[in-house]
């Protein structure tokens, strides 16, 4: 794969720096390198009226006049054009393999995984803080740690690492977690055990010591060998587990993601992580994260879920399983990118009660499709529709009077939405909409 420069934030001081990419973490990166004295250029692939250069109109020039590139994570590492930088010399970094550098490495933990990465850095966060300790929350998640404007001052540092971060790495913290594995982000690795092997790296970085590991994921058991060294496989007999029903988490993976938050506090040294009556109480007011399994509300006694964020089989397969005895409508669908959904169709012949599986486009007419082809599903019911409105309204009237209508995707939102908060706006004016139909 390619270069992972040997640099922290401090080595930029006074240097002219190429900042690629103006999202949140270039934002973050501009402002830290404001703090050094470095000398910036601006660019992004659409810059809009931020005042970067485009990279396709003279931008990419520029970058090769730097002596260092600091790229946003969505600019793959395998692009031609940051090889081509590489190979001129250039050192492309990522904003959170400059922090680490410089970090109390002990004090840090770097959560990872296809999905629940977010859940269990939440709750880790959660129990830490009730706990009367000082703990910086971010990463691919909330603020990036080197931002002037987050907090620095910190007792601990969970870090959500995503596959993309995850390359920008060469050293790593003490303690690792994987949450699960499963495919996705294709287009920005290439395939998927390259997909694999980069968001895994971080296990056997030098720093990396041991890897909190989800026990119940198939595919994380499978590449055991790219864990590390040491592994703890939660859940196991040595966590008690009975604060966890203090959590307001639907599904028994987000049990698991609670096991892992556990595990990672004690395995950072913290002593209440083995004392069950503290973690109960350090539980009270947990806040779920938004469109994340979501209940949003009842009507006539069927309960709308908002799991927007489910972008891909696994955690839709997830969601379904949160409801094991009632019927569910499902909305599935969004921007298609190519994905199998031949899992997800096998998935659901296995549930006992009835499902109606709604889709909506793009990809919603493929799933169906999928669905068909996989076979008898005698309780199973199938339907394209327009979009996620009228998907609401069918599932409601279907789901009527005690059962579930689920917007679990399985599917990213750009094209059609901005992003999954407007995705899971309209789900909820969807069911404003049927609410005021009822009344």
């Amino acid at each position: 794969m390619n270069t992972r420069p040997n640099l922290s934030w401090s080595d930029l001081r006074g240097a002219r720096v190429g900042v690629w990419g103006l999202g949140v973490e270039g934002h973050a990166n501009l402002r830290r390198l404001k703090v050094l004295g470095a000398s910036p250029v601006l660019v992004d692939d659409s810059p809009g009226d931020s005042g970067a250069m485009r990279t396709d109109e003279g931008g990419f020039d520029a970058l090769r006049t730097c002596e260092v590139v600091v790229k946003t994570p969505g600019i793959s590492r395998y692009r031609p054009q940051v090889q081509a930088l590489e190979a001129e010399g250039i050192p492309v970094a990522g904003g959170l393999g400059l922090w680490m550098q410089e970090a109390d490495r002990d004090r840090v933990a770097c959560i990872t995984g296809t999905k629940g990465k977010s859940t269990t850095t939440s709750i880790a966060g959660h129990l830490l803080q009730t706990l009367g300790f000082r703990c910086f929350i971010g990463g691919n998640i909330g603020n990036p740690p080197w931002d002037p404007e987050a907090e620095q001052d910190a007792d601990f540092w969970l870090i959500e690492t995503s596959s993309f971060q995850a390359t920008d790495l060469c050293v790593a913290p003490r303690v690792v977690a994987v949450t699960s594995l499963h495919p996705d982000h294709l287009n920005w690795h290439g395939d998927l055990e390259t997909y694999y092997r980069d968001k895994l790296s971080i296990c056997t970085l030098p720093g990396a010591e041991v890897t909190v590991s989800n026990a119940e994921d198939a595919v994380v058991q499978e590449h055991r060998a790219q864990l590390g060294a040491h592994v703890r496989w939660v859940p196991d007999a040595d966590l008690p587990g009975g604060w966890v029903t203090r959590l307001p988490l639907l599904g028994r993976h987000n049990v698991v993601n609670a096991l892992m938050a556990q595990a990672l506090l004690d395995e950072l040294g913290v002593a209440q992580a083995s004392d069950d009556s503290a973690l109960t109480a350090a539980a009270e007011g947990f806040v779920p994260l938004a469109s994340r399994l979501q209940v949003i509300g009842v009507v006539e006694g069927v309960t709308f879920v908002d799991d927007s964020l489910s972008t891909n089989v696994l955690p839709t397969l997830a969601a379904l399983d949160a409801f094991p005895d009632r019927r569910v409508a499902l909305i599935a669908g969004g921007f298609d990118r190519g994905v199998d959904y031949q899992e997800l169709a096998l998935g659901v012949q296995q549930r006992r009660v009835p499902l109606l599986v709604l889709g909506v486009p793009d990809s919603g007419p493929r799933i169906i499709d999928t669905f068909r082809a996989a076979g008898p599903m005698p309780l199973v019911e199938l339907g394209v529709t327009a979009g996620v409105e009228e998907a609401t309204k069918l599932g409601f009237e279907w789901a009527a009077p005690d059962g579930v209508v689920l917007l679990s995707p399985a599917a990213p939102s750009f094209g059609l939405f901005r992003d999954y908060r407007e995705r899971a706006a309209a789900f909820a004016t969807a069911m404003g909409a049927v609410r005021k139909m009822t009344s």
